[in-house]
């Protein structure tokens, strides 16, 4: 069965809620799914083994990366090489929907 980006799941957080759905498992790679209600974060963290990146479907989100942060509005994409500490917050009023595939998968 192959996902595809109309068929994620249907997610509706409430405000200050993370929903989190996998998309694809693999023995290499990892994709999932994230909606972020008004006032959510994903806190900041690393994969030392593995790059990870954001696809930005719905929405604006402040992607945060080691000091820095940035807003990011959809479409858009976010690469977080291995090791680099990263996060992400809704900081606005509407809900946030991104990606996050991870490659290759932590042993």
């Amino acid at each position: 069965m192959t996902v595809t980006l109309d068929r994620y799941p249907d997610l509706d957080p409430d405000a200050g809620e993370v929903i989190d759905a996998e998309l694809v498992v693999t023995d290499d790679v990892l994709v999932k799914a994230f909606a972020l209600g008004p006032g959510a974060e994903l806190s900041p963290h690393e994969h030392a083994d593995a790059t990870n990146v954001f696809h930005v479907l719905e929405g604006t989100v402040t992607v945060i990366q080691g000091d820095e942060k940035e807003r990011i509005d959809a479409p858009g994409v976010v690469l977080h090489e291995r090791g680099v500490v990263h996060g992400a917050q809704n900081d606005t009023d509407e809900t946030v929907v991104l990606t996050a595939s991870l490659c290759p998968l932590p042993g």
